[in-house]
C-alpha cells in the first residue's frame, strides 16, 4: 500500500530558473515526487541553519518528473526577506523541504471536458493536474490571467497541454484586457466544460464559482491562503466551509485544503469567523437553537 503521508527531506537544488516573472527551483526529491498528487504544495525552510526566519514559506508544486529518482519544481514571486534568500540559491545547494502538504484536486471517474482556470502565481498548481487529467483521456482547456503578460504564468506550457488557452491581462499586453474571469463564460461554452478547477485568489475563485453555478458545473477551487505552518498546527489559515450537515465550520485550508467544492466554501465571509460557525462566540447547535425557541 501506498505511504502518502508527507516526509521532511534535506534535499539539493538542481535547478534555479526565470519563469517569466517568477522564479523556478526544482530539488531531487524522490520521497515528494512519489507522494505528490495534483494540488498538493511543498512547505520550505528558509534563510540556512542560523537563520531568524523561522517561519517556512509555502509554494504550489508546479512539476514532478522521474529525473534523478524524482525532482519537485516549485514557482514563487519575490516577497521578502525569505524568497529573496531562495532565489539566491544555486544548483546543489541544499534545501529543506516538507511535503507534499495538502487535500489534491479530486479527479474524474470518466473522461470528461475540463475548464482549468488560474491567475498569476496561483496558476502554477493546474500544470500537473492537466497532465494528470489528458491521461485519464480529459479534455483540457486552459483560462490564465495576470496583470501584465509576464505576470501570466505558463502560457507556452498550456499551449503543449490544452486544447486552446484563453489568457487576459490587466493592461491589455496580452491576450484580452481585462480579468480571467472575463473568460470562464466563453471558455464553457465554447468547449462544453464539464468541470472547472480553478487555483486563484479568493475574489477571483468567488467569481469563478458563481459562473460554474449558474452553468450547473461542478467546481473545485483551490485557495491560496497565507499559511505559517502548512501543517494544521498553527490555525492562521482556516476559511468556512459549510458541512454536508449544512453546518458551518472553520476548516484549515493547508490540511483540510488547499481544494475545496466551491459551493462550500463562504467566499463571501473568508478571512472572519462568521457566527453561526461552529464553536463561535454565541454558536447553538440547531437542537439548542429550538430548544431555546420553544422555551420562548
Amino acid at each position: 500500500m501506498s505511504d502518502f503521508r508527507p516526509v521532511q527531506v534535506r534535499v539539493p537544488v538542481l535547478s534555479v530558473r526565470h519563469m517569466d516573472s517568477y522564479h523556478a527551483i526544482t530539488v531531487v526529491a524522490p520521497s515528494i515526487a512519489e507522494r505528490f498528487r495534483s494540488g498538493q504544495f511543498v512547505a520550505v525552510a528558509v534563510g540556512g541553519e542560523h537563520s531568524s526566519m523561522l517561519l517556512r514559506r509555502v509554494f504550489s508544486i508546479h512539476d514532478v518528473k522521474p529525473d534523478f529518482g524524482g525532482t519537485v519544481e516549485f514557482v514563487f514571486s519575490e516577497r521578502g526577506n525569505g524568497t529573496e534568500w531562495l532565489a539566491e540559491r544555486r544548483a546543489r545547494d541544499l534545501l529543506d523541504v516538507v511535503g507534499p502538504l495538502g487535500r489534491p484536486f479530486p479527479l474524474p471517474r470518466d473522461p470528461v471536458n475540463c475548464a482549468l482556470v488560474g491567475e498569476e502565481q496561483g496558476a502554477a498548481a493546474l500544470f500537473p493536474l492537466a497532465n494528470t487529467l489528458r491521461r485519464r483521456g480529459c479534455r483540457v482547456d486552459f483560462a490564465l490571467g495576470g496583470a501584465t503578460a509576464d505576470r501570466v504564468l505558463g502560457t507556452a506550457q498550456a499551449r503543449r497541454l490544452g486544447e486552446t488557452v484563453s489568457v487576459a491581462t490587466g493592461d491589455g499586453s496580452a491576450g484580452t484586457r481585462g480579468g480571467v474571469l472575463d473568460l470562464v463564460s466563453r471558455l464553457i461554452e465554447t468547449s462544453r466544460t464539464e468541470v472547472v478547477y480553478a487555483s486563484a485568489p479568493v475574489p477571483v475563485l468567488r467569481s469563478v464559482a458563481a459562473v460554474a453555478e449558474k452553468y450547473d458545473i461542478p467546481a473545485q477551487v483551490r485557495v491560496e491562503e497565507a499559511m505559517a505552518c502548512g501543517t494544521g498546527v498553527c490555525m492562521g489559515c482556516v476559511v468556512p466551509v459549510v458541512g454536508e450537515d449544512g453546518i458551518t465550520r472553520m476548516a484549515r485550508a493547508c490540511v483540510d485544503g488547499p481544494v475545496f467544492r466551491a459551493e462550500r466554501l463562504r467566499f463571501g465571509d473568508v478571512g472572519t469567523i462568521p457566527f453561526d460557525a461552529l464553536g463561535a462566540p454565541g454558536w447553538k447547535s440547531a437542537v439548542e437553537d429550538t430548544a431555546v425557541r420553544e422555551a420562548g
